[in-house]
């Protein structure tokens, strides 16, 4: 006995019953990119006017947002953000020109900047000679701004009031006469009583210069004058036999 299945009956959209003709609705072809006519479900229209969207966003220097930058113009040069002051190093050098009016003022705000540029110009200059001094004269440096450090707050006690950094600066800057001989030894003969002479009027240079900015930025050291230009001297004499020999 077959079973009867009840079948609902089909109701299409426009109530009526379909016709041969009219069974697949045709839709009328529009242009691409075209926006549908029914208004209620459009989707609205989207500029693209990137000055438009770039101003308003501040992303290329607007005023509008937190994350808003600033323009090139604002900007720091570059070797001031990596905290090489140009005109500060050339003021500090020029006060070593003159060891009897050091200007110790100047050299309370230690930097390394200049002493760097000092250490690889002694290096040129020696490099010329044919001499390849770079890790000796930089040990050297290390090593007798430690030792003029300890030498120093030996002397001052719980006065001492400067740091490594600042005893660093100091010694670098001084090696400016060391400098100057290390060119001025490349037109002296080698083992000339003038080279010697130059030397060691270098030396009591850089001594002066360097013992003078020591007691002078700390202050009350006068007593340790003397002890602390004994350092010195040894200091640069050694920077001096580098030079000669």
């Amino acid at each position: 006995m077959a079973k009867e299945f009840a079948i609902p009956p089909v109701q299409f959209p426009s109530g009526g019953s379909p016709t041969a003709g009219n069974v697949h609705q045709r839709r009328v072809a529009t242009a691409p990119f075209q926006s549908p006519r029914s208004t209620s479900s459009s989707i609205p229209y989207m500029s693209f006017d990137i000055g438009a969207a770039t101003t308003s966003s501040g992303i290329y220097g607007g005023p509008i947002g937190p994350y808003a930058t600033a323009s090139f113009e604002d900007e720091e040069p570059l070797l001031d953000e990596l905290g090489i002051h140009l005109d500060q190093i050339w003021k500090k050098t020029k006060a070593i020109l003159n060891p009897l009016r050091a200007n110790p003022a100047i050299h309370r705000d230690s930097d390394l900047s200049g002493p760097i540029i000092l250490y690889l110009s002694l290096c040129l200059f020696q490099l010329l000679a044919g001499k390849i001094q770079f890790g000796v004269i930089l040990g050297w440096i290390v090593v007798s701004s430690i030792f003029l450090y300890i030498v120093f707050n030996m002397l001052a006690g719980r006065n001492g009031r400067l740091n490594l950094h600042t005893c660093t600066s100091i010694v670098g800057y001084c090696l400016l006469p060391l400098v100057i001989l290390s060119a001025a030894s490349l037109f002296l003969p080698p083992g000339s009583t003038g080279r010697l002479g130059a030397a060691g009027i270098f030396v009591l240079w850089a001594t002066k210069a360097c013992t003078g900015l020591m007691v002078a930025l700390a202050d009350g050291e006068e007593d340790h004058r003397g002890l602390i230009g004994y350092a010195c001297l040894l200091i640069y004499t050694l920077f001096s036999l580098v030079v000669i020999f």
